[in-house]
């Protein structure tokens, strides 16, 4: 699939193979999106028809990419990306190792130049931009030709923005692939979506914005690969044992859990069987094997949770797979046009609650809610989220991030479920819900957002 820059600016449409971009392990923004600006990165090079000249490669990471990087993979990423990978196509086992050569002394080649370790530099206490989560790669050049200097932003959930470019999406997609302007589906809120959906679903709407972006044959096998990928995540997850990398040896659990409920006759309900789902998905995650941010890694475990056991209970009907995935990606879009899905910006609030959101929003509507009740599930989803921070232990996306994706897929379905009870009136409105998350991640503290620099990360001792 081709990424789209439809979406960082407000008010734009971010599409939904975008928003559920298939890509690797562990963190969108610490992974998917630095392998994409280093891809990015030596494509300009390419282009320029400076590559063959380069000398020497250089990469400086930032804020949160340099105080977490090494426990979400960030080097490994780079070096990955300026070999040309990315994450969308790349064999996971290809990605992984890098960090730990040049740790030991051993130089990479990269386009025929090597890659040593000094030539990635950690500088964690600074913010050159002013964003948690920035980088610089450089590139010198043989004798006379200077130094090609680039500077990117990982925005979250895979995206980023490359400094200097003017008015673009931000996702690092080739310039050939970009529309002539941003995708506007009519609404940045949803008190515009509610209005444009009298008489229609919101799923409906969301359609008619993919199929005029990409195509309808496009969009559709677009959304129909998204889900065969979330789909391969969980049953892969549940069938996966071993410990995850990174340390604090933490086991795999979803597979025994499976097992365990199998022998027993099968999950006692939905909401159990959904915990599973999850932990499956972000042990996968944690492992750097294929995922689907959703609308992160994070959080990728919330949404295909949900899914899987909505989809599995009727049959795994692709229109209503798709329902699912077209109504949570209107929401998601709200949520990032006008606060955020990036925890290195907002905390895990704008993360996992984000994720929570979108998947009740998609039970919803698959049950057969009106746009109201839509609107009722993924506020209720979001408020009970509010203040949620990002602390991981080691700068690792295990401890609290699996179990808080299982907890978070249990929280949607209720969430879908109190709405459904309801007619959809209710006096906290998710425009309100989504601002005051602005808000509340504008006034958190960056010791509580991917930083590793409080909560349980420093309160949890390390064996």
């Amino acid at each position: 699939m081709t990424r789209t820059a439809v979406g960082v600016e407000r008010g734009v449409y971010t599409s939904a193979l975008d928003l559920f971009s298939i890509g690797i392990g562990p963190s969108s923004s610490h992974t998917v999106g630095p392998m994409r600006a280093a891809a990015d990165f030596r494509t300009r090079l390419a282009d320029a028809g400076v590559l063959a000249d380069v000398v020497r490669f250089g990469c400086r990471l930032h804020g949160s990419l340099a105080a977490t990087g090494v426990g979400h993979g960030t080097p490994d990423a780079v070096i990955a990306g300026l070999r040309g990978l990315r994450p969308e196509t790349v064999d996971p086992e290809a990605v992984h190792g890098g960090w730990a050569l040049l740790e030991s002394g051993v130089s990479l080649d990269i386009a025929g130049v090597p890659f040593v370790r000094d030539d990635l530099v950690f500088a964690s206490r600074e913010r050159p931009h002013g964003h948690p989560n920035s980088m610089l790669l450089t590139a010198e050049l043989t004798a006379g030709g200077g130094v090609v200097e680039e500077s990117y932003l990982s925005v979250g959930g895979g995206f980023i923005r490359r400094l200097g470019d003017e008015g673009d999406g931000g996702d690092g997609a080739d310039a050939g692939s970009r529309p002539e302007t941003p995708a506007v589906a009519g609404f940045q809120t949803m008190r515009e979506l509610l209005d444009l959906a009298r008489g229609r679903t919101i799923a409906d709407i969301a359609w008619q914005t993919e199929a005029s972006i990409h195509g309808a044959a496009a969009a559709r096998a677009g959304l129909d690969a998204i889900w065969a990928a979330m789909r391969a995540c969980v049953e892969n997850g549940l069938q996966a044992d071993g410990i995850l990398p990174g340390g604090l040896r933490v086991p795999r659990r979803a597979a025994a859990a499976w097992r365990q409920l199998a022998e027993r006759g099968g999950p006692r309900d939905a909401a159990e069987a959904v915990s599973v789902y999850a932990l499956a998905v972000n042990e996968e995650n944690a492992a750097g094997g294929r995922v689907v941010t959703a609308p992160t890694n994070g959080a990728a475990g919330v949404l295909p949770a949900v899914l899987y056991q909505a989809a599995a209970a009727d049959g795994f009907d692709p229109d209503r797979i798709r329902t699912f995935l077209l109504t949570a990606t209107a929401i998601g879009s709200i949520i990032k046009a006008n606060a955020s899905i990036s925890g290195a910006e907002a905390g895990c609030q704008a993360e996992v609650g984000s994720a929570c959101a979108m998947a009740a929003a998609g039970l919803t509507a698959v049950r057969g809610g009106t746009p109201e009740q839509i609107e009722n599930a993924a506020e209720i989803a979001i408020e009970h989220h509010l203040g949620l921070t990002c602390d991981p232990v080691s700068g690792l996306v295990q401890i609290p991030c699996i179990e808080r994706n299982a907890v978070a897929a249990s929280t949607a379905m209720t969430a879908s479920r109190l709405a459904l009870l309801g007619d959809g009136s209710h006096i906290v409105d998710l425009d309100t819900a989504i601002e005051t998350m602005r808000q509340t991640g504008a006034d958190m503290s960056s010791r509580y957002k991917e930083t590793s620099a409080a909560g349980l990360a420093v309160n949890v001792v390390e064996c």
